[in-house]
């Protein structure tokens, strides 16, 4: 089973138009749920770009942050199993493993962080099971959308909406088999 959990501007965009990601707001509520849903994955599934950004912060995460989300997370981060898809990367530490390509991922329990160009090869595929889309209160103006150029209709089923810490409401969509 294959989560993509994405952060998204009310107006549709993972990260602003020069690429900004300081905009989500990690409150406690969804500080909470975010470690939940971390907390049952096998492994954690990154693009390249999304890794990069990723193994540049949650390895020394203590010493750059003081929030409590991240303090918390790091240490689960560090020791999570973690799966990147790449054509250009051949290895990476912190328990990771590199394939080349979506037909390499296995049947485990994967969380996919962000990465708008994997999530749309994995949507297209058919691979996604399950769509957790964070809404904050946030409009970007432009930027990456979350779902780029879709090569077909998408047809999802609301399964869940909640919203935490007063702000931002999460989305849980299934796939439509």
């Amino acid at each position: 089973m294959i989560t993509h959990f994405v952060h998204q501007s009310v107006d549709g965009f993972i990260e602003g138009p020069n690429g900004e990601f300081d905009w989500p707001v990690m409150g406690p509520e969804l500080s909470a749920a975010s470690h939940e849903l971390t907390g049952s994955a096998d492994a954690f599934l990154y693009g390249r770009k999304v890794w990069d950004m990723m193994s540049s912060f949650w390895p020394n995460a203590e010493e750059i942050s003081d929030h409590p989300h991240d303090l918390k997370f790091a240490p689960v981060w560090r020791e999570r199993a973690k799966v990147v898809v790449s054509r250009t990367l051949t290895e990476a530490g912190w328990n990771t493993r590199v394939v080349s390509s979506p037909d390499q991922l296995g049947d485990e329990n994967l969380v996919l962080f962000g990465g708008a160009e994997l999530a749309a090869s994995l949507t297209e595929r058919g691979l996604i099971d399950e769509y957790k889309i964070f809404v904050h209160p946030v409009v970007l103006g432009g930027g990456k959308p979350t779902f780029l150029d879709p090569a077909a209709r998408l047809d999802l089923e609301l399964v869940e909406s909640r919203t935490f810490d007063g702000q931002v409401v999460l989305l849980t969509y299934s796939r439509r088999h």
